[in-house]
C-alpha cells in the first residue's frame, strides 16, 4: 500500500501535476482525523498494512462511534476489542452491518473489498480459553485471513492433539492458547514447521497467578518455533499471525 501511494505521487510529479514541495509535504505529513476524544491515525493502513484498531476499554460508546465514522469515511475496515455489551448495543444500532462477537468482545465492520490471504489455525488447551481464541479469530477475520479453531486439546488428554495434525500442518502460522501451566505451545511446536504464537491466559487456580505461571512457562519453551505474547492477548496473537500468513502468501 505504501508502494502504491509512492508510485501515484511520483507519477503525478513526472506528469507535472505536482511540484516537488507538495510531494515532500504529502510524504512527510500524516493524515489524522480529529474527534472530541481521539486523533484517528488514517495513515496507519498505508504505513503498516492495516487500519488502526480501537481498544474499547475505558472509552465511551460515542467515542468509538466517531472513530468508526472517520475510518468508514476513509474507506477503511473497523475493529474494536474489549467491547462491553452496552458499547456493542450502541455500535450495532449505529452500524447495522457490524459483526459483534459477544464471547470475543469484539466488533468489526468490513468496508473495503478484499480476498482471503493466508491460513492460520487457532488452538486452545481448554474450553475456558475460548474467549481469548474468539478475539484471535475475529482479528484474523478482520485481516481477511482464512482461519479455523481446534478446541480443548490440552496436555491432560495427550491423545487428542494428534487427531488434528492434518489441520495444524501446512498452515502459515499457528496460535496456541493455554492457561494453568501453559504447556501446550511447546507440544504443538514439536509437531509443525510453522511459527507458533503462544498466548498465556489467566485461566487457573491460585499459583497460576492470573496467567503469570503460563507466561513464564511459555517464555522458557524449548521448542524453537514458539514465540509468546502477553497474557490474554488474543488480538496481538491474531494480528501477528495474520501478518505472517499474508506475507508468506503474497
Amino acid at each position: 500500500m505504501v508502494n502504491d501511494t509512492l508510485t501515484s505521487l511520483l507519477t503525478e510529479l513526472q506528469a507535472g501535476r505536482l511540484e516537488v514541495p507538495e510531494v515532500v509535504e504529502r510524504l512527510t505529513t500524516g493524515k489524522t482525523a480529529v474527534t472530541a476524544d481521539a486523533q484517528v491515525d488514517l495513515d496507519r493502513q498505508q504505513r503498516c498494512g492495516f487500519p488502526e484498531v480501537v481498544f474499547a476499554e475505558g472509552k465511551t460508546s460515542q467515542a468509538i462511534v466517531e472513530i468508526f465514522q472517520r475510518q468508514i469515511a476513509g474507506g477503511q475496515d473497523c475493529l474494536a476489542t474489549r467491547v462491553t455489551p452496552d458499547q456493542a448495543a450502541v455500535l450495532r444500532e449505529q452500524f447495522p452491518e457490524s459483526v459483534y462477537s459477544e464471547l470475543g468482545r469484539t466488533v468489526r465492520i468490513e468496508v473495503a473489498e478484499g480476498k482471503l490471504q493466508g491460513r492460520v489455525t487457532v488452538v486452545t488447551a481448554g474450553t475456558s480459553d475460548r474467549p481469548v481464541a474468539e478475539e484471535t479469530l475475529e482479528t484474523l477475520r478482520w485481516m481477511r485471513c482464512e482461519c479455523e479453531l481446534i478446541v480443548d486439546v490440552g496436555v491432560a488428554g495427550p491423545h487428542r492433539l494428534p487427531e488434528h495434525l492434518d489441520r495444524l500442518r501446512g498452515v502459515d502460522a499457528v496460535v496456541v492458547i493455554a492457561g494453568m501451566e501453559g504447556a501446550l505451545p511447546s507440544v504443538v511446536g514439536g509437531w509443525v514447521d510453522s511459527p507458533v504464537i503462544a498466548v498465556p491466559t489467566s485461566v487457573g487456580y491460585g499459583a497460576a497467578l492470573g496467567g503469570l505461571a503460563a507466561l513464564l512457562g511459555m517464555l522458557n519453551s524449548c521448542a524453537s518455533n514458539v514465540a509468546v505474547v502477553n497474557i490474554d492477548a488474543g488480538f496481538k496473537a491474531g494480528y501477528l499471525a495474520g501478518l505472517i500468513a499474508r506475507r508468506r502468501t503474497s
